[in-house]
């Protein structure tokens, strides 16, 4: 008798496939059996479901192919483990894993693929070995094809919403540079339609795309590919999910993201800034939390490296502003990215109305409060350097608080 699961048999003879091939309608046959009844029956229909063909095309289908290879594999070493002791001790084989095969068979073979797709989700989330077992029996690969057909066929929502699902599995595996999952993932098809999903995905398909690209962000991924094929419209997604009040997690990973391209490239700055990062983070930082005010002020600061960056962020109203508060107010991290920022707006693009807004808004006053602080360090010398450089000019102003022309003039004589 044939124990095989129903997915890797032929509709048709309900046999076990060894060359199976699928056809227009999506569904799979064993080769010579549906080739039997096209051509020498010449019958104009699926046999499974009965829809008239006209695209009598036959396509190899490895994918499931190496699925029944698997399984027979693991029916082998089953039969292997006869002693009833060792099979009651350690089972050689689980009923989880023959349900995950029997999923990937159907994913494979069926059109109607999100249902299978959520009970395969169902399996491994709260499972680490299944995690492993789904990996080894190529799942990874099966729900990769899933995506990569969303660039092909993005205007059939069947197709997306697979795709959807297909994410919802994918995020919740483990990512390394060494693993099979960041290989096909990397792919420039799989990042392509990841993108794509990351723009017109819904809320819960958006947070599964970015929880994947910030596992990829944490290995030597090169982000050249995705940033030069999606241009600006990539960072307008990714910065739209950063002001996601809702979703706090999206917010989160989209940051990280952001970070590890921003460090990549200049062009990648560049591409951020023409989609206006600047503008975006400087409004959400005066409502940060410190983690993500730590964040936002690191993205700011990677941006302002750029000319760019900092003519957007002197011409945001308030590009200053915001910056000088969060100094001294927030934590000693974000203190000392906001001297950095402070500093090369002030080496690089130190207008009159810039020096006066730093003047106005409290900048100067809390960048002599960081003189006062004991010890060394690399934050307290760029201070140092910012006075050396526009110290006489703030004196000038009849705003400058006169108890610190003495000190100021004491900074720029021992500086």
């Amino acid at each position: 008798m044939d124990f095989s699961p129903c997915h890797f048999r032929c509709p048709i003879s309900m046999e076990l496939m060894k060359e199976p091939v699928t056809i227009s309608t999506g569904v799979t046959y064993e080769r010579k059996n549906i080739e039997k009844w096209f051509f020498t029956y010449k019958k104009k229909t699926c046999p499974a479901t009965m829809q008239s063909i006209e695209n009598f095309g036959i396509i190899p289908n490895h994918t499931l192919k190496r699925l029944i290879v698997s399984w027979q594999s693991n029916e082998d070493s089953k039969s292997s483990c006869s002693s009833p002791s060792s099979s009651q001790s350690q089972p050689c084989h689980s009923a989880k894993h023959d349900e995950i095969q029997a999923l990937l068979s159907t994913i494979v073979s069926s059109p109607f693929k999100v249902n299978s797709i959520k009970k395969l989700r169902s399996i491994i989330e709260i499972d680490d070995e299944m995690k492993d077992d789904f990996i080894q029996s190529n799942g990874v690969e099966v729900l990769v094809q899933i995506l990569d057909q969303t660039i092909m066929e993005s205007s059939d929502f069947v197709t997306f919403r697979a795709c959807e699902e297909a994410l919802c599995v994918l995020q919740q595996l483990p990512i390394s540079e060494e693993g099979k999952t960041f290989e096909l993932l990397s792919k420039q098809e799989s990042t392509r339609s990841m993108a794509i999903m990351l723009q017109r995905g819904s809320a819960e398909a958006r947070l599964h795309t970015v929880t994947i690209f910030r596992k990829m962000a944490k290995t030597e991924y090169d982000w050249s590919f995705i940033v030069q094929d999606q241009g600006i419209d990539f960072f307008k997604s990714l910065l739209e999910l950063v002001s996601d009040e809702i979703c706090s997690k999206a917010s989160s990973c989209a940051l990280e993201v952001l970070i590890e391209i921003l460090r990549a490239s200049k062009k990648n700055r560049l591409r951020a800034i023409e989609a206006g990062a600047v503008c975006v983070l400087i409004e959400l930082l005066q409502d940060s939390n410190r983690s993500k005010c730590e964040r936002m002020l690191h993205l700011i600061k990677l941006l302002c490296e750029c000319a760019e960056g900092r003519q957007a962020l002197v011409e945001h109203g308030m590009g200053i502003v915001a910056i000088t508060k969060k100094m001294l107010h927030v934590s000693n991290a974000a203190t000392k990215i906001g001297v950095k920022i402070i500093w090369l707006v002030c080496n690089f693009h130190p207008t009159e109305r810039v020096l006066e807004e730093m003047l106005m808004y409290g900048s100067v006053k809390k960048l002599l409060a960081l003189l006062h602080m004991d010890g060394r360090s690399s934050t307290k010398d760029k201070v140092l350097k910012i006075f050396k450089m526009h110290g006489n000019s703030w004196k000038r102003y009849p705003c400058f608080p006169y108890d610190l022309k003495d000190y100021l003039g004491f900074v720029n004589d021992s500086s």
